[in-house]
């Protein structure tokens, strides 16, 4: 494995239009990642690795809006097994007019997120939230997590250190059946650019 951490070759005309994603075109893993998870009786702390990949696509027009983005996809493992215990897929978007930031995946849970946030076309440092019920950055599970286990609220922080580090920091707010609590479902991980 190369540890040349050279940006990519991409088209220089879309990289311009990704603001504040930008930095994050390429393939990345991470080593470091720390997931509190909900058990029966408590919580379960796994360390795990995990790969993402981002492509540049763009333009995207909604009439006059017109949106750049990364298509992603990320697969974690645990680090001691060799099967992942989680996939995602989905776009992170641009917005430059109004500087909107935005992260639309989907888990294999049965759950739908478009979280969002404003930014700095320069910012190396962004957050994006999405709430359930909202028509606007919101978020969709299905019939059995909905009565059991409802994400209610999800928070993002990205950090972009370098131009061959990043990090992130996930909170997912679970409302757990039986339970008075919110839960705190958390992630975060120190990526390395491939």
């Amino acid at each position: 494995m190369s540890e040349n951490h050279e940006l990519p070759t991409t088209d220089p005309s879309i990289l311009a239009h990704l603001g504040p994603l930008a930095g994050l075109v390429g393939n990345w893993e991470g080593k470091e990642g720390i997931d509190i998870a909900p058990t029966h009786n408590g919580s379960k702390e796994t360390h795990f690795r995990e790969r993402l990949t981002f492509a540049p696509i763009g333009p995207v027009n909604n009439g006059p809006q017109t949106l750049y983005g990364l298509r992603y996809s990320t697969v974690a493992w645990p680090l001691i097994q060799e099967h992942p215990f989680h996939e995602e897929v989905g776009y992170w978007l641009w917005d430059a007019e109004r500087k909107q930031v935005m992260r639309c995946f989907i888990v294999p849970r049965g759950v739908v997120v478009n979280a969002g946030g404003t930014a700095e076309p320069s910012a190396k440092e962004f957050g994006m939230i999405a709430e359930a019920g909202s028509g606007v950055y919101g978020i969709l599970s299905n019939p059995f997590l909905e009565e059991t286990m409802k994400t209610i609220r999800y928070e993002l922080s990205v950090k972009i250190h370098e131009t061959w580090k990043f990090s992130y920091k996930e909170d997912t707010q679970l409302q757990i059946a039986g339970r008075s609590d919110i839960f705190h479902h958390t992630d975060q991980n120190t990526l390395t650019r491939l």
